[in-house]
Formats: structure tokens, C-alpha cells, sequence
């Protein structure tokens, strides 16, 4: 291993010669994918002592860089600002800055150049090198330390930064999307017979609309919540949780005009409301008193043996009670 090691650096120091800075760190970044697992973190130790003793990531360095077209090019090669799959901010445009800052996690910190100004291109590319050796950046780790366990997907071909690098990338968002690949396996099983097979379109939706998560301002949190939803949701639709019901509602007092309800056991609770041939899924909301549930321009909230009712956009409100 030690011979191994000897001839990386001698080939590092040679790229550095030939390429300058930027070359250096990503022959550091590139060749630790071929060094076996258990040597990783010896690895990185070496490039880092690499890069302090030979000044890869240094002032004057820095010193030499603009904002430019070319930077920007450059800078976005590094740290996609889109989905990976075209969509995302003008190059240099302030929005484009704003995703930036929000992949190297300093996005709202005081210390940081202002945006117009070539000292933030300075700053933002000497963050980019350091997180490149330490393995740091979103899209940049190196494996080496990383014991999570990883999403249902393959992360092989996840382009750097786009939703899926994130998910592989983040232990939690990783658990989220296996226990929704559980569930959707549950669901898959309900609806073998499902006339028409509505199900794997509609996940194939609503994979594009988590990647569409770029477009937030907390890519996380949208990310995070789209999993939570849709877990959810599968669990209510196909019925995979404990429920209670159906409950029957009868409103304003005419046996015609009713809602029927099944309340499901998920977190957050929820419930399926069906009135005549539409159907509304729904989230338990905060209230001061009795169960309130929102659903898209449908709501249902109970309180003390009565049910107020909305159901459609700006529909009035209906009062309802249980059938007997």
C-alpha cells in the first residue's frame, strides 16, 4: 500500500506541475475511488498533508481568480446548481449565487463577500478546493468515512449535484427513501389488479416533482417532506396501516348529501374522504379543539359529535353528523 501511495503522489505532484491547482485537487478527488475502502482515510490524510506542505489550496492562488463566464463554467462543473438534467439558474445570476452558497452550506452567514463582487468568486473557490481534498462538499465525497447505509437506488450514476447525490449523501433522506421503497412495494402488491395500473405512472410523477425540489430555497426540506408525503399517502390509499372506518356523515341534514371518511393510523394521521365520485386525501392540522384535517381545497374538522365540512374551492361550509 505504501508503494501505492508513493507512486499516487509522485503522479499528484507531476499533474500539479502540468495542470496547476485545479488539476492537483481533482486527481486527488478522482484517484480515491480506486484506493480499497479500508485505506481511504489513510489516503485523504496524505493528500491533505499533500496539499498544506505543497500549497495547492493557497492565498495567492486565490489571489488570481474573477468573476467571470469562464468561472462561473468552471465553478458550475463543480457544483451543479440544477437537477441534472438541464434545469436550474442562469450562470452568475443572483439566484445562481444563492444555490452556490447553499452547496458549500454558508448561505445566510455574515462573514461572506458580497455577491457582486470578485472577492465572493474568491471566497466561494477557495471553499470549493478545501471541501474537494476533505472530502466535504455536496457531489464531492470521497466514501472515505462513509458508514450510512444508503437509499433503495444505485448512487453509482448520481451526477453531482442533483437531488439523488443529495439523498445518497444524507443518511436520513436515505432511510426516508427506503422506507418508501417498502412501501411502495406493499402498494405495488395491492394493486396488481388495479384497472387502470395508475400506480407506477404516478410515481414516476412524483419522482419528477422531489427532483423538482431544486427549484426551493431549502432543497432539504422539500426533499424531506415530498418522502414524508408520499409515504403517507401510500399507506392510505392502499391501505397498509390500521384505519378506522368508513364513517358515514350526513350533511345540512339531507340523507343525499353525504361524506363518507376513513381515518388511518399514519404519521402524520390522516383520512380519506370520498363524496359522490371524488375523493380527497387529507393531513391532520394544529387546532385548538376537536381533529382538523386539510386536504387540496378539501377540509374536515370535528369537534364534539359534529363535522364542518369543505368541500372545493371556496365551496361554503357544510355541517354534518354521523349516520346512526
Amino acid at each position: 500500500m505504501l508503494a501505492v501511495l508513493g507512486n499516487i503522489l509522485s503522479i499528484l505532484h507531476t499533474s500539479r506541475m502540468q495542470r496547476g491547482t485545479e488539476g492537483a485537487v481533482i486527481f486527488m478527488y478522482s484517484t480515491l475511488s480506486y484506493v480499497p475502502r479500508p485505506w481511504r482515510v489513510l489516503t485523504l490524510a496524505v493528500f491533505s498533508s499533500y496539499a498544506s506542505a505543497e500549497n495547492v489550496i493557497d492565498s495567492e492562488s486565490a489571489a488570481g481568480v474573477s468573476c467571470s463566464d469562464a468561472w462561473y463554467r468552471a465553478t458550475e462543473s463543480r457544483l451543479v446548481s440544477g437537477d441534472g438534467q438541464g434545469h436550474g439558474p442562469d450562470l452568475g445570476s443572483e439566484e445562481w449565487k444563492s444555490v452556490i452558497e447553499y452547496k458549500l452550506g454558508i448561505r445566510g452567514q455574515a462573514d461572506i463577500p458580497p455577491r457582486n463582487s470578485d472577492e465572493w468568486c474568491r471566497y466561494v473557490d477557495t471553499l470549493i478546493a478545501k471541501k474537494s481534498v476533505t472530502g466535504s462538499a455536496v457531489g464531492l465525497s470521497s466514501g472515505a468515512g462513509d458508514t450510512h447505509e444508503g437509499p433503495s437506488f444505485s448512487c453509482d450514476k448520481a451526477e453531482a449535484g442533483s437531488t439523488e447525490a443529495m439523498i445518497c449523501a444524507d443518511p436520513e433522506l436515505s432511510a426516508l427513501d427506503r422506507t418508501l421503497a417498502g412501501v411502495y412495494k406493499a402498494a405495488v402488491t395491492k394493486a396488481v389488479n388495479q384497472h387502470p395500473p395508475m400506480l407506477r405512472a404516478e410515481q414516476r410523477g412524483w419522482i419528477k416533482g422531489r427532483n423538482d425540489c431544486w427549484k426551493s430555497t431549502d432543497q432539504r426540506s422539500c426533499v424531506k417532506h415530498e418522502y414524508e408525503r408520499r409515504i403517507v399517502e401510500l399507506q392510505a390509499q392502499y391501505r397498509l396501516v390500521d384505519f378506522t372506518g368508513p364513517v358515514q356523515f350526513i350533511c345540512e341534514g339531507n340523507p343525499a348529501n353525504e361524506v363518507i371518511v376513513t381515518f388511518f393510523n399514519t404519521e402524520p394521521p390522516t383520512l380519506i374522504a370520498e363524496r359522490g365520485d371524488r375523493v380527497s386525501l387529507m393531513f391532520i392540522q394544529p387546532s385548538a379543539s376537536g381533529s382538523k384535517y386539510q386536504g387540496g381545497n378539501e377540509m374536515f374538522w370535528e369537534h364534539q359529535g359534529e363535522a364542518r365540512i369543505t368541500w372545493g374551492y371556496q365551496a361554503p361550509e357544510m355541517r354534518c353528523v354521523k349516520s346512526p
